[in-house]
């Protein structure tokens, strides 16, 4: 990150969770006290020693990679690589496939992990070097029985799952190592499905009826007081405790969603989501433990109909395969994108000369995370205003977000972009009238672009030869017009009976 960007950041970013860190503790240690029953029930079957491979579920509660280990071994050895491969660049435009922001999040979710380990006489090994090499080298030198490790969907991980099978079986020892992959990254469990994966409906509201109509979902695995494990997910854990409990924000959440400025408009939860440091599982126990103690309103039901899309972005990736990452999508939409890097560069530095863009690319660049809202607008703009290869955009995200994961992201996009399954291919947002809608003060361009803050509000998002010039005229500029439906990592029209009842529904990842 630029010297100018940091500063930027330690100036106007705020702390999510707003917690110091003896509070965060605390909060982590009640939260697992609650999660945690008595180890006496659990009969310890297994023998000899496993392999916790850490992978995108940097987390204690609701684990049950870390229960399966437990239960089947008498010695645990909790493992993650860094894997080279994640910080080389992305596949069509060579960005960098994680971005300095991400990977100082990675480093502080591995850090509290490893101190919660050190704390019960554990410890994390925490090895540089692809996993393929790593693993089969420690199963060799301890006598590991199994690796277990959660299971990923798209190709890149799928094919380090693949070399790390094979390679196990060429290790020498008495009885070959195996690798045994777990479902844990969604709130409905794969088995659960009313369907299979590759019969995934392609409109995600049939979907949605259906798993809350016939799918129930799985208690969190309880955490053994047996086990000499406990919560390096501290800061999720105290960010839940924050939202829902002590700010009490979940009882208004729907009605906050939307907004753009601030730590509390939103859950937050996302980055975690996306590391595997929060279980989606714990975040719907959570939700109805307090329907059960405080209220049950619509704000309750949606963040739970959110983690119903981050689900079925999950499914979808299995359904749909590398489409998922083309340009054409997988409706294989022939679109003839322009790739022009001047245009693309503007975009991404935040100078497109609209404001609402730019503020959403400069919080993005400062801070790792944009609103859902922003999402939305800044995506319509590349694809719809500019003419960009939703492609390149997708691939900064991965570059930048701290809650990237390949199924929701791209998943995103090329709903965007008008290649994904959505019927709806003319996602448009209308800046005009997003900034009257969501930013009506201009509070949020002030907030990232200091020199508007001068400026009366009325001509904040539209301040002439003050501001960058254009660099694109708008496809639609009328302030008057609306957009009906929306598109991206949020909001979209429903059918007639669903805008009776919700109004609207979006497919972010808990952000």
């Amino acid at each position: 990150m630029h010297s100018s960007n940091a500063a930027r950041a330690a100036q106007t970013v705020h702390p999510v969770p707003g917690f110091g860190s003896d509070e965060m503790e605390r909060v982590a240690d009640q939260t697992l006290k609650r999660y945690t029953f008595d180890g006496s029930s659990v009969r310890k079957l297994g023998r000899g020693v496993s392999i916790v491979w850490f992978r995108n579920d940097l987390r204690i509660l609701d684990n049950e990679v870390l229960f399966k280990a437990w239960v089947s071994s008498e010695a645990v050895l909790p493992v993650y690589c860094v894997d080279p491969r994640i910080f080389g660049t992305t596949h069509y435009f060579g960005f960098p496939k994680t971005g300095a922001l991400r990977a100082q999040f990675v480093i502080e979710c591995l850090t509290d992990l490893k101190r919660s380990l050190m704390k019960r006489g554990l410890n994390l090994l925490i090895q540089p070097g692809k996993p393929e090499q790593i693993l089969p080298s420690l199963a060799k030198a301890f006598g590991v029985h199994t690796i277990y490790a959660q299971k990923e969907t798209c190709s890149e991980e799928l094919n380090v799952e693949r070399r790390v099978s094979e390679n196990l079986k060429k290790v020498m020892l008495t009885s070959p190592a195996k690798l045994e992959l777990i479902w844990g990254s969604t709130m409905y469990h794969i088995d659960d499905l009313p369907f299979s994966c590759t019969s995934l409906p392609d409109i995600y509201t049939q979907f949605r009826k259906s798993v809350e109509s016939k799918s129930v979902i799985r208690s969190c695995v309880k955490v053994s007081k047996g086990m000499a494990f406990a919560g390096g997910e501290s800061t999720a854990l105290s960010r839940v405790h924050e939202y829902f409990w002590k700010k009490d924000l979940l009882r208004t959440y729907k009605v906050t969603r939307n907004g753009m400025l601030g730590p509390d408009y939103s859950t937050k939860f996302s980055p975690w989501l996306a590391s595997g440091s929060l279980s989606p599982c714990f975040v719907y126990e959570e939700v109805k433990r307090y329907e059960k103690q405080r209220e049950e309103n619509d704000s309750t039901y949606w963040v739970l109909f959110e983690l119903i899309w981050r689900d079925y972005f999950r499914f979808l990736s299995i359904k749909q395969g590398n489409s998922l990452f083309h340009t054409g999508g997988p409706r294989k939409v022939q679109t003839n994108w322009s790739q022009n890097q001047t245009l693309f560069d503007a975009w991404r530095d935040g100078q497109t000369g609209y404001p609402l863009v730019d503020a959403n690319m400069k919080e993005l660049l400062a801070t790792g995370f944009m609103s859902n809202r922003g999402r939305q607008i800044v995506c319509s703009f590349l694809v719809r205003d500019m003419g960009i290869d939703w492609r390149m955009g997708a691939e900064w995200f991965e570059t930048c977000l701290l809650d990237y994961d390949p199924c929701s992201n791209y998943g995103n996009w090329t709903y965007g972009a008008g290649v994904g399954n959505d019927p709806r291919e003319d996602r448009y947002f209308s800046i005009p009238k997003q900034a009257q809608n969501y930013d009506p003060d201009g509070e949020f361009v002030a907030y990232w672009l200091p020199q508007l803050r001068a400026l009366p509000k009325e001509k904040r998002h539209f301040p002439g030869m003050l501001y960058v010039k254009p660099i694109v005229a708008l496809k639609f500029g009328n302030t008057k017009s609306t957009n009906n439906w929306t598109m991206g990592s949020g909001s979209r029209r429903t059918s007639t009976e669903e805008n009776s009842k919700w109004k609207r529904h979006d497919r972010n990842r808990m952000q």
